[in-house]
């Protein structure tokens, strides 16, 4: 993850507002890492292979498989065009880590709307990937 650092720090020292804020930045930071990793894993492979995803699969741990990682970055590309603040939740959540506390501090919103925008943006994000199977 030193990566992650670098690029969280890059040539000065950022102002963070918050916690949560930072959390947020760090969020979207490791999602471009991941991504960048598996399409160069993917760009590496011949033939790409199918992807065998579902949502269960990646919404708790991080996932491994660069093709899954490559359809969650495209299906959260999609929803970001269609609902950007849904699109945000799932980001904060994978790939920060961050809870639906942190997330409702960063976007200023009450908790119980996070948690139920972000039900709707994984029920959308679950569809979204079996139709891209």
């Amino acid at each position: 993850m030193h990566e992650a650092y670098v690029r969280l720090i890059g040539d000065s020292q950022p102002d963070y507002r918050n916690r949560a804020h930072f959390l947020h930045i760090a969020a979207r930071i490791m999602r471009r890492i991941l991504i960048d990793h598996a399409r160069i894993h993917k760009a590496e492979k011949r033939g790409g292979g199918q992807l065998t995803c579902a949502l269960g699969d990646w919404m708790e741990p991080p996932i491994e498989s660069s093709p899954a990682v490559i359809a969650v970055d495209d299906s959260l590309q999609t929803l970001e065009r269609i609902h950007p603040d849904k699109a945000k939740l799932i980001e904060m959540r994978f790939f920060g880590g961050m809870t639906a506390e942190e997330s409702a501090e960063v976007l200023g919103v009450p908790v119980e709307r996070v948690r139920a925008e972000l039900r709707i943006a994984q029920a959308w994000l679950r569809r979204d990937l079996d139709h891209r199977k």
